[in-house]
This record gives structure tokens, sequence and C-alpha cells, in this order.
């Protein structure tokens, strides 16, 4: 038996099969994999299923019902701080919104995480002396900024 299983997001504002072209223009090994819409007699809704990097996602655009939080975001581990920039940079344009510690709100209102690899290396290393430092340094930052980190680490 084969299971299906992904993470939905509730659209509410028809704007769902956007959203994924744009996320699966982001990241590579991305694509929309089908799309239905129909109307189930409260209104119009549509399905969008597709996969960023290979890991499968929803988007249900269904109205006004519920809304996006940021007790749900997406997480992206980049190779480096360059893809860290790119996809950040791309994310929080046209109205989307920076936070704290690596994350920010794009411009449909989904939440997410963008760090680089180094990152974790420095905040999970071994040496407590390191991963704290990592951890304080990366606490006062939005976007991630690993030179940043690493400098503190010396310091």
């Amino acid at each position: 038996m084969s299971n299906s299983i992904r993470t939905c997001l509730w659209f509410r504002d028809g704007r769902g099969h956007e959203a994924a072209e744009f996320y699966c223009s982001l990241i590579p090994g991305s694509r929309v994999e089908r799309t239905f819409s129909a109307d189930a007699g409260n209104g119009p809704f549509s399905v969008i299923d597709f996969s960023l990097g290979g890991v499968p996602y929803q988007i249900l655009d269904a109205g006004p019902h519920f809304t996006l939080t940021e007790a749900v975001s997406i997480s992206v581990e980049t190779p480096d701080q360059a893809e860290t920039d790119r996809l950040w940079n791309a994310l929080t344009a046209d109205g989307g919104e920076e936070s704290v510690c690596g994350w920010l709100k794009d411009r449909y209102g989904v939440s997410w995480q963008i760090f680089p690899k180094r990152l974790t290396e420095l905040t999970l290393s071994e040496d407590k002396d390191v991963s704290a430092k990592a951890m304080a340094a990366m606490m006062k930052q939005k976007k991630i900024d690993i030179a940043e980190i690493e400098a503190a680490v010396r310091d």
C-alpha cells in the first residue's frame, strides 16, 4: 500500500496556484503536480498538489474559514549564505515580512525558516561554548548572517 502524506496550507484569497508556482520556481527539483477546482455548494475551492525539492505539499484555496499562522512553517536548510540570501530576498519581496532568527513571512502569509547548513553545525556543536555563542548571535539576527555568527563564535 502506498500512502501520500502532504502538509496542507489553507489559503483564503484565490492565490493558491500562483503561490505554488512561485514556490516551485525558487526551489530546485520542485513542481506543481496537479490541481483540482470545484464548487461544493458553499463557494469555489481549489486544491493544488506540489512538491518542493521532492517534499510533498498541498494548498487548499477555500476562502476565509481559516488563516495561516507562524505555527506552521516551511524550513529550508541551504548549502551556503548565497542561497540563504537568494531565498530570503525572493520570499520577502513584494510584501513579505522579516522576522527573527531566520524566520520570515512571504507575500502570501506562509511562514518560512531559511538558514545555512553551517548554522546547524555551529548550534549543534559538541563544544557547548561554540553552541552557546552561535545561538546568542543568531538570536540577534533577522536574516541569518553566518559570517557574523562565525565571528561571534571565534570571540
